[in-house]
């Protein structure tokens, strides 16, 4: 008897009348908007223009859907074209099936694209999404949980996964490792995090350190799966993948480093023109609410020693008017008395 797993949900899609909303692509929604909501801070603080991640990310993201299914489809084509299948399922993608392997080269190309029209280094760019790619890939692995697919093996751990019954799957209890992507992801977005604001990684080194750490934890987490896949002296293909994008990232940041070491200075030209003409801007509004109060104050001022003068000069009338009043009284008493 199971005492404690994780429920998989009777349903990946809940229907608002003729609209069907699906979990998986509301994932890879989600991971989209967290990668480059946070991409566009890192790059801000980088010294680029607000927006332009998410410029760049117009040509990215479509890039990497293609590859990503692309990369299923080539990878697992009998799922599609074998006797008896309909490769007109190759198309659709929210039924699963995105190989991040092929959705990173192919967005890089997108990416390319939208840095070369913008005038951007891709390296630089690159860097400040990377922790946000890891954080989409987080957020993207629980649309598998929605459709009850790549799960590892069979478990009774407190935390398995359980399955229904269903076209290609056993019912039953097994290891969740979406979950454990998911969260090895978290870590991955942490430590590139933490390395570039020890380091200060740059010209691409922080994106390598990502795709290291993720592919270090991919082999191990695809190890665990049993899903049907292609088999290459006794490993998965994805296992070699993960091994040979591994090797091939780490030697790009030991060269990259000895090559062009430290960070790049100016990320997105003309960014730091448009910083300093915001702050002139800034301070020019200081100066002129600073002259303003100066100038109400000198007003004020001069209106208070008017003021003063004016009660000066009626309190010296007042004797003025006096003194005439007595020496009239004074003569009129000297006419009389002659």
């Amino acid at each position: 008897m199971d005492l404690a797993y994780i429920p998989s949900p009777s349903t990946g899609v809940i229907n608002l009348g003729p609209i069907p909303l699906r979990g998986y692509a509301f994932c890879i929604i989600i991971g989209v908007f967290v990668a480059v909501w946070f991409g566009n801070k890192r790059w801000i603080a980088r010294g680029g223009r607000a927006g332009t991640v998410a410029d760049i990310a117009v040509w990215a993201v479509p890039f990497g859907l293609v590859g990503g299914r692309l990369y299923h489809v080539i990878t697992d084509y009998q799922l599609y074209f074998s006797e008896g299948e309909n490769w007109v399922d190759a198309f659709k993608i929210w039924q699963g099936g995105l190989g991040i392997w092929g959705a990173i080269a192919l967005g890089a190309v997108g990416a390319w694209i939208g840095c070369r029209r913008r005038g951007i280094p891709l390296p630089a760019w690159a860097d400040a999404l990377a922790p946000g790619i890891a954080l989409a890939q987080a957020c993207g692995r629980w649309g598998n949980w929605f459709n009850q697919e790549l799960y590892g093996r069979p478990t009774d751990v407190p935390w398995a996964l359980k399955i229904s019954e269903g076209p290609n799957r056993v019912a039953g209890t097994y290891h969740p490792t979406f979950l454990y992507e998911s969260l090895w992801c978290v870590g991955v977005a942490l430590l590139v995090i933490w390395a570039d604001r020890r380091f200060k990684l740059g010209h691409g080194r922080a994106f390598a350190l990502y795709v290291a750490s993720y592919c270090a934890g991919r082999a191990w987490i695809e190890y665990m799966r049993v899903d049907e896949a292609h088999h290459i002296l006794g490993l998965r293909l994805n296992v070699w993948t993960a091994l040979i994008v591994f090797v091939l990232a780490v030697l790009y940041m030991v060269i990259s480093a000895k090559v062009r070491p430290g960070r790049e200075e100016i990320v997105e030209p003309g960014a730091a023109e448009d910083e300093a003409d915001a702050e002139g801007a800034e301070d020019a509004k200081k100066d002129a609410a600073a002259t303003a109060d100066v100038t109400a104050d000198a007003t004020a001022d001069a209106d208070a020693d008017g003021g003063v003068e004016r009660a000066e000069d009626s309190a010296a009338e007042v004797p003025e008017k006096e003194g005439t009043g007595a020496a009239k009284s004074g003569t009129a008493e000297a006419a009389k008395n002659g």
